[in-house]
């Protein structure tokens, strides 16, 4: 079966596996990670986040009561 008759998973499959053989699994990460941009305001969101967590008591706390929660 020639690669164009592939349907697109196949398609990611055959080259994450390619990838992982000649660059191994760390790399082959890397490489991906340069084509996801990604979504949404970093910046905005980690500020939001950590509004009210200014001290590393703050978040020792806040981690706490998110661990009872769950």
């Amino acid at each position: 079966m020639s690669l164009l008759t592939k349907d697109l998973n196949e398609i990611r499959k055959v080259g994450i596996e390619t990838l992982t053989k000649e660059l191994g699994p760390v790399a082959t990460a890397y490489f991906i990670r340069q084509f996801d941009m990604g979504k949404g305001d970093y910046t905005t969101e980690r500020d939001e986040l950590l509004r009210d967590i200014s001290t590393m008591e703050d978040f020792k706390s806040e981690l706490k009561a998110m661990n009872r929660k769950e």
